[in-house]
C-alpha cells in the first residue's frame, strides 16, 4: 500500500480515544498541525520507548502548535492502561480493522523472527494546519522520534 501524496489532503479519519471519545482530524484544521503516528501495541518495549519520548516532550509540542495522536488496533480499554501505566499525556487512538493504517498505507507485511504477517507498519505523518500533508516519516527510530519529529515540524511549518 502506498503512502498518501505529501501536499494532498490527509486522508479523514475518526476514531475512538481511550475515552471513547470520538476523535477527528477536521477537529484541528485551522487550529493546529498533527503528527499522526502509527504504531504496532501498546505496552511493547519500542512503543513505549516511542511514547514516553512523546509525553516528555509534549510543552514543545504545545510551543509549535502541534497535536501528537497515537494510533494502534489496540481497543479503548488497553490504551488507557497504556496510559495509566506510562502517565502519557496525549490521545491515543484505537483503530482496531485497520482502516485508517489502510488509509494511510501503514499496514502492510512484516517480519518477525521469520514469520511474515500484516501489521502496522511505524509511520509517521505530519499534517497542517490546513489538512494537507506535509511529511512521511516511514524510518521511525523509537528513541528519538519525538525529536526528530520536533525539529522537522521547526524547520519547515
Amino acid at each position: 500500500m502506498a503512502f498518501p501524496k505529501v501536499g494532498n489532503m490527509a486522508p479523514a479519519f475518526t476514531l475512538l480515544n481511550q475515552k471513547g471519545e470520538k476523535v477527528s482530524l477536521k477537529d484541528f484544521k485551522g487550529e493546529k498541525n498533527v503528527v499522526l503516528y502509527f504504531y504496532p501495541k501498546a505496552m511493547t518495549p519500542g512503543c513505549t520507548v516511542q511514547a514516553c519520548g512523546i509525553r516528555d516532550t509534549k510543552k514543545k509540542f504545545s510551543s509549535a502548535k502541534t497535536v501528537v495522536l497515537g494510533v494502534s488496533p489496540d481497543a479503548p480499554e488497553r490504551l488507557v492502561k497504556f496510559i495509566d501505566k506510562e502517565g502519557l499525556n496525549f490521545d491515543l487512538l484505537s483503530d482496531p480493522d485497520h482502516k485508517i493504517a489502510d488509509k494511510y498505507g501503514a499496514w502492510g507485511p512484516k517480519k518477525f523472527m521469520g514469520k511474515e504477517y500484516d501489521g502496522i507498519l511505524r509511520t509517521t505523518f505530519i499534517i497542517g494546519k490546513d489538512g494537507k500533508l506535509k511529511h512521511v516519516m516511514d524510518k521511525v527510530k523509537t528513541k528519538t522520534h519525538h525529536d526528530d519529529v520536533l525539529n522537522w515540524i521547526k524547520e519547515n511549518l
